[in-house]
């Protein structure tokens, strides 16, 4: 039975309504070399993070993806406390983001090291947390996909391929996303377990039809947070729906976080703006809400 992977356990289906597929609790955009990187109290990310939680949860929200990975912050246990707090289930990501993100040990480690430590934390937990990594989280430069990027998306898809772990990219450009998909199919995964996050970024639509004609999931994110407002949202959406990808399309905010850089006084930043201005307009173009909401984050991140 495919399951949620989650702080609190896995979950099935039917214990599950709609699913914020790319938000964050937890992120530290310095890098891994500077003073206080990732560090907090978890009764302080909970004392912000909490009131956001239960503001979703009282609007139907059910469980929520953190797109924290390694270099950016990932604090599995801080996701865990604020879950517990509030009673949410939170998937946490092993894997890790781009340069200048990305640790020393990554650059020099093996595909084989890499992968094992993938795997380890996809089969096992991440870092002693009590929390078993639900999928992969990457990231690509928009120049193009470096060496290492590489090496760690190979590794990434053997890792996929051995427990059916989606990989997600942080991914600005489409012709680098064409790039990642040539690499995990020649790694032996299959573009259907590849998120394109950011693709509402790229703005040649032709890119996200290809993308999906591949088989990859798109996803609309920043949703509140950039220059599209929401009749672009609207009108892309819909054209994708038109297209025929309606079952690969998912939404959400890429909102939060406590960061530990802006400590204190950070004001985050709500993830509401979904369900409260954009799903009541989608309902009044008749669209499919639930299947883009409950049933495709389920689906995609289920294993």
């Amino acid at each position: 039975m495919a399951q949620l992977r989650t702080t609190l356990g896995p979950k099935n289906a039917d214990e599950l309504g709609m699913i914020l597929p790319h938000e964050h609790i937890f992120v530290d955009l310095r890098t891994w070399d500077k003073p206080g990187y990732g560090e907090a109290e978890a009764a302080d990310v909970i004392a912000l993070m909490a009131p956001e939680i239960k503001k979703i949860q009282a609007l139907g929200v059910t469980a929520l993806v953190e797109c924290s990975p390694m270099g950016v912050g990932r604090r599995a246990d801080l996701d865990k406390a604020v879950s517990e707090a509030t009673g949410l289930p939170v998937v946490v990501p092993t894997g890790v983001y781009r340069e200048p993100w990305i640790l020393p040990w990554m650059h020099e480690a093996s595909e084989d090291k890499l992968y094992e430590w993938m795997l380890g934390e996809l089969e096992g937990e991440i870092e002693n947390s009590g929390v078993q990594a639900g999928w992969i989280k990457l990231s690509a430069g928009d120049d193009g996909i470096t060496d290492t990027e590489a090496k760690i998306l190979r590794a990434a898809a053997r890792a996929g391929a051995k427990t059916n772990a989606i990989i997600g990219s942080h991914t600005i450009r489409g012709r680098v996303v064409r790039d990642q998909l040539d690499i995990i199919e020649a790694a032996g995964y299959t573009p259907e377990r590849f998120i394109w996050i950011h693709t509402q970024a790229e703005p040649d639509f032709d890119l996200h039809l290809e993308m999906a004609k591949r088989g990859a999931w798109i996803e609309y994110d920043n949703i509140g947070s950039d220059h599209n407002n929401d009749d672009w949202y609207l009108d892309h959406i819909q054209r994708v729906l038109d297209a025929g990808f309606g079952e690969q399309l998912m939404l959400s905010h890429d909102r939060g976080w406590y960061d530990p850089a802006a400590q204190p006084g950070a004001i985050p930043m709500p993830y509401t703006v979904l369900s409260e201005r954009l799903i009541p307009k989608m309902r009044e173009h008749g669209m499919d809400v639930e299947q883009l909401t409950h049933k495709n984050p389920f689906r995609a991140f289920a294993r």
